[in-house]
Formats: structure tokens, sequence, C-alpha cells
């Protein structure tokens, strides 16, 4: 398993973070989710190797908003 973070802007409440989650629980190999709109984090466990980056920023930004690894 791998984790990486990612800083998200814009997130307010917990409807953003749903809606990231939503979309970001569609990567493939994607394990785990855990977002926090309070401090603006993203972290995204894959089962096996690194997260495709591209696709997380892709599917955070799908959901409205903006994403950078951290």
């Amino acid at each position: 398993m791998a984790t990486t973070q990612y800083q998200v802007t814009g997130m307010t409440c917990g409807h953003c973070e749903g809606a990231i989650r939503s979309e970001v629980s569609q990567i493939e190999g994607v394990a785990d989710i855990q977002v926090s709109s309070s401090d603006g984090r993203l972290a995204v466990t894959t089962t096996g190797g690194p997260v495709d980056d591209a696709a997380v920023l892709a599917a955070v930004e799908e959901a409205g908003y903006e994403a950078r690894v951290a």
C-alpha cells in the first residue's frame, strides 16, 4: 500500500469532502480516502503502488476544487 498527500483549495464543509471522496473513489486501485476541509488535505491510499497523481488531480477538479501534491 502507498499513501499520497494532496493540498486541496476551496473546500469548506462536509459536502465538499463528500464530493471529492466520490470522485476519487472511482480511480482504480484506491483503497482509502481521507479528506479534511478544515486543513485542506486529501490522503489517498492505494492497494498497490503509488496512485496516478494526474488521475487524482483530475478527479478533484471534476468535483469542483483544485489540488496539488503536498
